[in-house]
């Protein structure tokens, strides 16, 4: 499922970057006294109370005005507002409520959305006062806070998570499987999805940029149903002049964790670059199962050797999911596309497999016999058990006599019997060592 978005809003100068930078626990967002200074939306990955979820902070918004950067900063604040989960508005308990202030309220009631009216700096008694003036607003009952002193914040993080749309069970969510189609703009992305739907549901350009969101599209193949999101291209962020596109960037790396399979989309004649390099990462740090699309493979000058030469390259460039099957495809020929929904199911059901206990330790003993676990000053690593945690990806936990023996390589051998074992095509394998006393005197 999705992370819930919330945004935080309001005018300059209240407190917001303060807020967000606490919430995040690291300095992300610059903080100064002078209105302006946060001009685009910034986000971080937040958990509270078992909640994981989004969290953006916005430039503030002004009305009357007409510096160009100030309206840049009202347009990417409306963006956040229009597809957050739920909004905090936050006001100055110590300049009290402006005009500015009812007019950032008027539009947010026009959300119809949850709307938590959030007074920062109520460092005292003194200020609690300050608050009640707020309720002019007609947002309901103000939330004082402190960001600068740390009051009040868990009080309101509680409202916050409480606000959140209810989560689904899985099994409603267990026989569909969604896809997010990612990569740099103009690869190719909404052609290809149009292809895999079999008809032009998605806008297609030339002009890098026409997916301005995430748009989710349902499918249904040969009784298996699919929802696919087509995402905006990522760009690097110095290419990222436009506020909109910024936001689209958010919504593109939220749909990874959306997904359950994540296909990288390559341009065939650009090859792999340091961009999708960054996308590939995103994806596996996501735990998500993954294919590259190497897509308008038509247009590409072919030789004897090519596919194997050009996929060395790929996993060379994209070392973060050399798990990942690799098919090169044309979205205007239709060339090899219908081999993605066979994919997608093979590396959906990889990622969800569940591996008995008796037969992953036959598999772990086997490999400690063929290649002996390491050792250091005379001690020797030894690998009591190991069991499955979990899934979506699939998470192991060897039990051990010494954490600190276990060597990243020997790490890696072990994940690679188990991909030789099971499989696991095209998803990652979380690995975590556990230590564990050794009572038998081993």
């Amino acid at each position: 499922m999705t992370k819930p978005i919330v945004a935080i809003v309001g005018r300059p100068n209240v407190g917001k970057s303060t807020f967000f930078n606490k919430i995040a626990g690291k300095r992300i967002s610059i903080v100064e006294d002078t209105p302006g200074v946060t001009r685009d939306r910034i986000y971080a990955d937040v958990e509270w109370l078992d909640h994981k979820f989004t969290l953006i902070d916005t430039g503030g918004i002004e009305f009357s005005t007409k510096d160009p950067i100030l309206e840049q900063m009202r347009e990417q604040s409306a963006i956040a507002i229009d597809t957050a989960d739920v909004i905090l508005f936050m006001v100055d308990a110590r300049e009290g409520m402006t005009s500015t202030d009812h007019e950032v309220a008027d539009m947010l009631r026009k959300t119809n959305k949850p709307v938590l009216l959030v007074c920062n700096k109520v460092d005292s008694e003194k200020r609690e006062k300050d608050i009640y003036e707020f309720y002019n607003l007609g947002l309901g009952s103000p939330i004082p806070i402190s960001a600068g002193q740390q009051l009040g914040l868990g009080d309101l993080l509680d409202e916050v998570v409480a606000r959140f749309p209810a989560r689904r069970g899985e099994e409603e969510d267990a026989d569909i499987t969604r896809v997010a189609i990612l990569g740099k703009p103009n690869v190719g992305k909404s052609s290809l999805l149009n292809r895999i739907l079999g008809e032009d549901r998605v806008i297609v350009s030339d002009v890098p940029g026409t997916t301005r969101d995430a748009i989710d599209t349902p499918l249904t193949a040969e009784g298996r149903e699919y929802i696919f999101i087509d995402t905006a291209g990522i760009r690097r962020k110095s290419r990222i002049e436009d506020a909109i596109e910024k936001y689209s960037v958010i919504r593109a790396l939220t749909a990874v964790t959306r997904s359950d399979v994540s296909i990288l989309v390559i341009d065939a004649c650009q090859g792999p670059t340091d961009q999708d390099t960054k996308i590939a990462g995103h994806i596996h740090k996501e735990g998500k199962a993954c294919i590259v699309v190497v897509n308008k493979w038509d247009l590409y000058e072919k030789q004897t050797g090519t596919t194997e030469e050009y996929k060395r390259s790929i996993r060379t460039k994209l070392a973060f999911i050399d798990y990942a099957p690799i098919v090169f495809v044309s979205a205007k020929t239709g060339q090899r596309v219908g081999r993605i929904l066979d994919l997608v199911d093979k590396v959906a059901a990889n990622a969800a497999l569940r591996v008995t206990t008796g037969v992953l330790n036959d598999v772990i003993g086997e490999a400690t016999l063929i290649n002996q676990p390491p050792s250091d000053k005379g001690k020797r690593l030894k690998i009591f058990y190991g069991t499955q945690f979990g899934v979506k990806p699939p998470s192991f936990a060897l039990f051990v006599n010494n954490r600190e023996l276990m060597h990243f390589s020997y790490l890696r051998y072990i994940e690679n019997q188990l991909r030789e074992a099971f499989g696991f095509e095209g998803t990652p394998v979380r690995i975590v060592v556990r230590e564990r006393e050794n009572k038998g005197g081993v």
